[in-house]
């Protein structure tokens, strides 16, 4: 499940309460947009996540901004250090991919790998059999 840090913000502790019950249903988090938002680190050790999402703000100009660079490391050092995994939003080229890599993420998500698509085309895509609702 995605959550944004303006909503976690909102409500911390009882977003954090409502989280550790779904987690007992292996729901699993990850903390969308991150470094957008309201950034606060307190928060994030104590927050239930598995995954923290590296908004596309920083991905986009990896390889045009010298500044976007130690920022994406930063973060992905972050993710590392606290045992969460990560993911570059808004990922286009493979050159971004390159510089992500070598920052140590490997988790991309992004027109660079296909657009938005319903199930179904997604499915045929993929070769996959499309989903069915129970």
């Amino acid at each position: 499940m995605e959550l944004t840090e303006s909503l976690l913000m909102s409500d911390p502790e009882g977003t954090i309460d409502k989280m550790l019950r779904l987690r007992q249903l292996d729901i699993r988090f990850a903390l969308d947009d991150f470094g957008t938002g309201y950034s606060s680190l307190a928060y994030l050790k104590s927050l239930p996540l598995d995954t923290l999402k590296i908004d596309i703000a920083f991905v986009k100009d990896l390889t045009l901004d010298m500044q976007a660079t130690p920022i994406a490391a930063t973060i992905i050092a972050l993710a590392e250090s606290l045992g969460l995994d990560v993911i570059a939003e808004g990922t286009e080229t493979a050159d971004q991919c390159t510089v992500l890599a070598r920052l140590g993420c490997h988790v991309y998500q992004g027109y660079y790998f296909g657009k938005p698509a319903p199930a179904a085309e997604f499915a045929r895509r993929n070769g996959a059999s499309s989903p069915t609702a129970s």
